[in-house]
């Protein structure tokens, strides 16, 4: 890089002479010095400088405008006797285009044949070697102290010259071309450049003296869509410093496209002292050129011609070649064949025709000739959506029909990759639709929609290694890669969905190799595409037509299709809405077949047209239902795995975000590329590409490892479009969540798991991607808890198809139910008795229902039903005490008046002795006294009450004699 103050020689190639740069007249006294010194010290004498050893410059501009121009020898001390300085032209002066400053007679003269100018301008446009003026430099942006061994990887990462163009480099190193110029005049920087691949950062920046960057977002690059971009920044006058920086990042296996520069022209300068020469491939046939002419085809030239030359017959040339090549042998892969109009026959004509141009010779050994045109043959079927016409041509079926076509996937009817310029040129074949019809139904919908699908037929037959992109633009905005396939590729197909209508535009891009050689080597390396079917495109044709549903209407009315979340009946063409929890297929909604089952755990939504989760689950086991809330992780939460560093010491982290549920099946999580989009004002938006899905991932590389002030997000990828269910089994429609993946679970709670799919296809992922979030009740976790990758597999994935997440978290717990807690009765503590209700011990539920209040009610201590106890047993037995008595007294007497009874009924039947003593007069109590003197107690006298009694049945009653002797029986 030149400093500030001293100019460079600049020409095509960097070696012509722009104004020196002088700092003041410095340079000048030093050099005067110098000779002064040289001619008075005792070494040889100093022969006059001649012409060839010196050049001339002028002095910086004073304050009135004016300079000086001294001469200045090539290598000082070599020669004297320079000439004298002189008066300079003013410092407003300049040479037009075409011309160039003669600095001997200080005047303007036209470039000579063969040589061009750009007047106040110059141009690089030759890159065989880095041109004067320029460097290249190169650095590991990582600035952490450690990174002092990978720094030393990156001497070898610096832009390369390649002929025509300058290449970047392609690894994690960040590779600087800078060049310095100083405008006498306010100017412009324009360039073309090709930015292929978004996984390298480019920048374009200029700076000033004061190495202030200019103030405008334009420095970040955008990628290109079609080949070669001009971009022009406005220069102020001064110093200036321009910045090609670049930085890639592929943490992918695959290499990054480089960074291709060419064509660097810079205006205003004040002049420049000669003419370029015209680089090879070009010529200027008269004089006072401003550019040099590209040769035709065949031809070619040398540097600084004024004419070109024709190769020889059995050589061949592209336009602006600089040698000629030797034409191959003619194949069956250099020409082609087309048909003429179908005949009333129903017959066409073949018509071979060399590919243009034609580079093959037909008279070498094994060349093969072009064959005869004119062969008639049958016209080949007419598309899907078309019909053979009377004159054999083929037209849309007319409205209300339709046809399938047959056969009109045959051999020979493809497209295939021409020869090309060089190898390395990407064949660009695009394809723009500008909108799409889809069905009501899918209109309808908001989220999940397949608005329309692209399905093509393919081949890559390759010998090196190829490549073949598939991209998908929207809107008129860069075209993304969607897939890449690598070397020769068998027959297959491959579908794209379309979920946005807009203007789309499909293309796909065959590169025979990546190695930037202007050669074709390779020219048999072919990629075929055999067929594209676009679904729902707009003012197209249909391959088939759908039944109308039947309508309420006048005769005569406009076909229509069911209500969103109805399916028609094929047999009387009316519409009926999908059953519960189940969606509707859109593109065929014939017949109650065509609602498909939403997985467990989900539920259809209004349209049926996505089956979605509420962030509510339910679980029955033959004991008790689990009910679970998932509301507390409804929101956005982002994972980064830990840190992975390629091969030149880059640290990157792979950055997930999910939302576990999602807004009513709308999906949250967003994962953006902002390689392209980069802004000085951080946090300013307007990304080039954002993925929307349950759970998506991006690769991001922290700021302070790219030096930039935004962090880069590249390759965002969806890995969850579609919620397959909700469910503890470990495995659902094919996916499996192993548990091993993850430390096991010690509660007893089964794990809820989610299950997802993506609806990217890739051909590693055959049948897409999927994921899986294992929900864990963790009690001691608040919300939202701690996300975890599997610990054996750190990016989240073991097979790059299969993503597995864990989610612990208190509010993954069930919800709290009467089964979760007991009741603690305490004791009664002055008549007052605290029921207290307690969770089971661990507590493994969250939110439900709450604890009961503690319950307070009376009581009796035991004092007092001890004494209620004493007193009733006290009053018991004096009642029984009571009862005794009166029930003995009472018998007394009835024993009495019985034996009375039975004496009277003895006396009437005899007479018995008479009595010895007096009877008693008054009363009969008496007699009770008299009966019952004997001793006997109370059960004696009862038992011999009972065993007097004679064999015919009476009671022999004791009676005392008025002796007092011993008893008598009666």
């Amino acid at each position: 890089m030149a400093e500030p103050g001293h100019s460079h020689h600049l020409s095509a190639r960097g070696r012509g002479r722009t104004e020196r740069r002088i700092p003041r007249l410095l340079r000048l006294l030093l050099w005067a010095g110098t000779a002064f010194q040289v001619t008075q010290g005792t070494g040889p004498e100093l022969h006059a400088c001649k012409e060839s050893e010196y050049h001339y410059e002028y002095t910086a501009c004073d304050s009135t405008g004016s300079r000086w121009r001294v001469a200045v020898p090539h290598t000082p001390g070599l020669c004297t006797s320079l000439p004298d300085p002189v008066k300079g032209t003013e410092c407003s002066f300049s040479c037009n285009a075409g011309e160039f400053l003669d600095m001997k007679n200080q005047s303007c003269k036209p470039c000579a044949e063969g040589r061009y100018s750009l007047g106040t301008g110059i141009r690089f446009d030759e890159w065989d070697e880095l041109p004067h003026g320029f460097a290249s430099l190169s650095a590991n942006m990582e600035l952490d102290e450690s990174a002092a061994e990978s720094t030393g990887n990156c001497t070898s990462s610096r832009w390369v010259p390649q002929g025509d163009y300058i290449a970047s480099n392609t690894d994690e190193c960040t590779a600087t071309l800078m060049y310095a110029v100083n405008l006498k005049q306010s100017g412009t920087v324009n360039f073309e450049y090709y930015y292929p691949d978004s996984s390298i950062i480019f920048e374009f920046f200029v700076q000033n003296d004061q190495c202030q960057p200019n103030a405008d977002d334009s420095r970040w690059m955008k990628t290109t869509e079609k080949g070669w971009e001009f971009h022009s920044v406005e220069l102020n006058r001064g110093n200036n410093v321009l910045y090609w920086r670049t930085t890639a990042f592929s943490v992918w296996s695959k290499v990054s496209k480089p960074v291709l520069v060419r064509n660097i022209a810079i205006t205003g300068v004040a002049y420049t002292s000669e003419c370029f020469p015209c680089k090879p491939g070009t010529y200027a046939d008269k004089q006072g050129s401003s550019f040099c002419k590209l040769c035709p085809a065949n031809s070619y030239s040398n540097k600084g011609e004024t004419s070109c030359h024709q190769c020889d017959p059995d050589k061949y040339s592209e336009k602006g070649s600089s040698s000629c090549n030797t034409r191959p042998a003619c194949t069956d892969k250099d020409y082609f064949y087309t048909h003429t109009a179908c005949d009333a026959n129903g017959e066409t004509q073949l018509m071979y025709k060399w590919a243009k141009p034609k580079i093959c010779s037909e008279d070498l050994e094994g060349a093969v000739k072009l064959p005869a045109s004119g062969v008639k043959t049958h016209c080949p079927p007419c598309n899907p959506g078309f019909f053979k016409t009377n004159n054999s041509t083929c037209q849309p079926c007319p409205y209300g029909s339709y046809s399938n076509g047959s056969g009109w996937e045959v051999a020979g009817d493809h497209v295939y990759t021409a020869a090309g310029a060089s190898d390395n040129d990407f064949m660009i074949l695009t394809l723009v639709v500008p909108g799409f019809r889809p069905p009501q139904s899918v209109m309808a919908d908001t989220e999940n929609k397949e608005v329309a699908r692209i399905t093509f037929v393919f081949e890559t037959l390759c010998s090196m290694n190829c490549e073949l992109y598939f991209m998908v633009g929207v809107n008129s905005r860069t075209n993304t890669p969607v897939e890449t396939w690598k070397g020769s590729k068998g027959k297959q197909s491959y579908t794209y969905i379309i979920e946005e209508n807009t203007t789309t535009s499909f293309t796909w891009a065959f590169q025979r190799t990546t190695f930037h050689e202007a050669s074709r080597k390779y020219t048999n390396d072919v990629a075929k595409i055999y067929s594209i079917n676009v679904t729902n495109v707009m003012n197209g044709v249909a391959s088939y037509c759908r039944p109308c549903a039947l309508e309420a209407s006048d005769v005569g009315s406009s076909c229509t299709s069911c209500p969103a979340g109805y399916y028609i009946d094929r047999d009387s063409g009316t519409c009926h809405s999908c059953p519960t929890n189940t969606i509707l297929k859109a593109h065929q909604p014939y017949g109650v077949q065509a609602c498909v089952p939403c997985g467990p755990g989900t539920k259809n939504n209004k349209i049926h047209s996505l089956c979605y989760n509420d962030c509510t689950f339910s679980r029955n086991t033959p004991t008790r239902t689990f009910n679970y809330n998932f509301s507390a992780l409804a929101n956005t939460v982002t994972l980064a795995g830990g840190p992975s560093f390629t091969s030149k010491g880059l640290k990157y982290f792979h950055h997930f975000t999910l939302s576990l549920c999602g807004n009513q099946g709308r999906k949250m999580s967003v994962c953006t590329d902002n390689v392209t989009d980069l802004r000085i004002p951080e946090g300013e938006s307007g990304f080039s590409k954002s993925i929307t899905a349950y759970v998506c991932q991006a690769v991001i590389i922290p700021p302070e490892m790219t030096g930039y002030k935004a962090g880069v997000s590249s390759q965002p990828v969806s890995l969850a479009d579609r919620l397959i269910g909700v469910t503890t089994d470990m495995t659902l429609d094919g996916i499996t969540s192993p548990a091993e993946l993850f430390h096991p679970e010690s509660l007893g709670i089964p794990d809820v798991i989610f299950f997802y799919r993506s609806n990217d296809v890739t051909q590693s992922c055959s049948s897409g991607r999927s994921t899986t979030i294992r929900i864990r009740c963790s009690p001691q976790k608040t919300v939202p808890g701690s996300l975890l990758l599997p610990g054996t597999c750190s990016d989240g994935t073991c097979d790059g198809c299969n993503f597995h997440f864990l989610w612990e978290s208190a509010a993954a717990c069930p919800l709290c139910s009467v089964a979760d807690y007991h009741a603690i009765v305490s004791s009664c503590v002055a008549g007052i008795q605290k029921t207290t209700y307690v969770w089971r011990e661990p507590k493994l539920c969250s939110g439900g229902i709450s604890l009961p209040e503690q319950r307070v009610t009376i009581c009796k201590t035991i004092d007092f039903w001890l004494k209620v106890g004493i007193s009733a047993g006290t009053c018991t037995a004096i009642l029984l005490t009571v009862l005794t008595c009166y029930f003995w007294k009472k018998n007394q007497k009835l024993e009495y008046k019985y034996s009375k009874l039975v004496m009277n009924a003895t006396l009437k039947d005899c007479d018995l002795p008479a009595a010895d003593s007096c009877a008693i007069m008054e009363g009969e109590d008496v007699e009770d006294d008299l009966i019952f003197t004997s001793k006997k107690s109370l059960f004696g006298k009862i038992k011999s009450f009972t065993s007097k009694r004679t064999p015919d049945g009476f009671d022999s009653v004791p009676l005392k004699t008025s002796s007092g002797g011993p008893d008598m029986d009666l």
